[in-house]
């Protein structure tokens, strides 16, 4: 299947883009993550409570995508992903890491090919602000994974956005140093990433900012004007949902901030932006995860469909929609492609340049796999999720058998029919064991 939006009215712009206006230049990349946002809290994907003009106008400038995936129900193995281009669990990182060992399911292999580490060969300057959550040891400090800057936190998450502490401890740093910062972390991220791109606007080398939010990830702490804001607007709203909205639309703001700063700084001519979630959004939370069944720590859809928009000036024509299935680990040789070189050969993810530049793009017909790994309830066992065609088997703990949904019939995912239809479950069943003995070979404690 080939994938092109209905680009035709827009005949004269795309002949204007030909390859050769493409290699003038090497674009900018700032790559935003955020943290447990369901697919439905973004405007323009149908929010019920969020009013996200930033991102909505993010989504008009460029294209939209409907059936984009995270590489994992939680945090870490996403962001493994986007690093590596992998598989997590490919790179040692099933499951969310943690510094406190005996919680820790995952071990950021350090011979790992990083994002950074490619685009610093391709002539970039690569920077880091917010959470990296790949791990606490010297050798998986973002510094020693190709970023020359990094101003943010390490650890998993933060149990004050005021005070930015994780069990008593500081996990602030600029580059080695330990820093603390005050202010709530949200504005603290975009006040140090737009003081990067400020001191890059007169360099005439590329840059790739990775700028990873904490926001809304618990506890759901947003700045008090913007709650009694949002309460104002809107009281019937539960204390949990109002928290989380205004969250919301706090980040959203945020991220306004720094497309701004690109705009003055007369870089967002020339920078190829993408945001992104890493898992879906939390149901104890009430998170909105749109039509999807599930959320975060599931394998359903709400649990790993997330929004997803891309940008870039004069080549992402405006205001397009896709429904291209892709991973976030796609992203790796996507950026690599821009930027003009070539991701290392094991990555696991593909390119979808040609998507965005608005020419045919062929569908990633593959064996897609997900994968947790957690203690607690999970006993410290992995559970998963396998995706081939219009097929997806999945189990939401270790457990439990996999159900399978035909997901051109059943997107909601409401039936399973793993016995009427043997032959599919059990070649997907098959397929997965593979790739569970391939995992089983990455060390993935330190």
């Amino acid at each position: 299947m080939s994938y092109f939006p209905s680009f035709i009215r827009h005949c004269c712009f795309l002949l204007f883009f030909t390859s050769s206006a493409f290699s003038q230049q090497k674009p900018n990349i700032v790559m935003i993550l955020v943290d447990d946002m369901g697919w439905g809290e973004v405007g323009i994907y149908g929010s019920h409570y969020c009013q996200t003009p930033h991102l909505d106008n993010l989504a008009k400038q460029g294209m939209r995508f409907t059936n984009f995936y995270a590489n994992s129900t939680v945090c870490s193995p996403t962001r493994a992903a986007l690093m590596t281009g992998r598989y997590p669990d490919l790179v040692g990182v099933p499951g969310v890491i943690r510094g406190n060992v005996e919680n820790s399911w995952g071990y950021f292999s350090p011979k790992a090919v990083t994002l950074p580490q490619v685009l610093k060969t391709a002539g970039y300057r690569t920077a880091m602000v917010g959470k990296w959550h790949l791990g606490l040891e010297p050798e998986n400090h973002p510094n020693r994974h190709g970023f020359t800057h990094f101003h943010g936190f390490l650890e998993d998450m933060m149990d004050d956005y005021y005070t930015h502490l994780r069990e008593g401890k500081n996990w602030m740093r600029l580059n080695g140093q330990v820093i603390d910062p005050s202010g709530h972390a949200t504005d603290l991220f975009t006040q140090w990433a737009i003081e990067y791109l400020n001191t890059q606007k007169k360099n005439p080398q590329p840059f790739f900012l990775y700028l990873a939010y904490n926001a809304p990830h618990f506890p759901v702490q947003p700045p008090r004007e913007w709650l009694e804001k949002v309460k104002k607007r809107n009281p019937n709203l539960s204390e949990k949902r109002a928290k989380l909205t205004a969250l919301i639309e706090h980040l959203d703001e945020s991220i306004g901030k720094v497309m701004e700063a690109l705009r003055q700084n007369g870089q967002a001519d020339n920078t190829l932006i993408v945001f992104s979630s890493d898992n879906g959004g939390l149901l104890s939370d009430e998170a909105d995860n749109g039509i999807w069944k599930g959320g975060k720590q599931t394998m359903y859809e709400g649990g790993i469909r997330v929004p997803t928009i891309a940008v870039w000036k004069n080549k992402i024509i405006p205001g397009t929609k896709t429904d291209f299935r892709a991973l976030t680990m796609d992203l790796f040789p996507t950026f690599c492609e821009a930027a003009g070189t070539k991701p290392p050969q094991a990555v696991d993810g593909h390119s979808f340049l040609s998507l965005l530049l608005g020419q045919p793009q062929t569908a990633l017909n593959r064996t897609a796999f997900w994968v947790r790994r957690e203690g607690g309830a999970y006993g410290g066992q992995e559970y998963y999720a396998v995706r081939e065609g219009n097929w997806k088997i999945l189990q939401n703990t270790p457990f439990e058998p996999f159900q399978l949904f035909d997901m051109a019939k059943d997107s909601l995912e409401t039936t399973d029919v793993s016995i009427a239809q043997k032959a599919i479950y059990e070649a997907l069943g098959k397929k997965l064991r593979k790739h569970i003995q391939k995992a089983g070979a990455v060390n993935w404690q330190k």
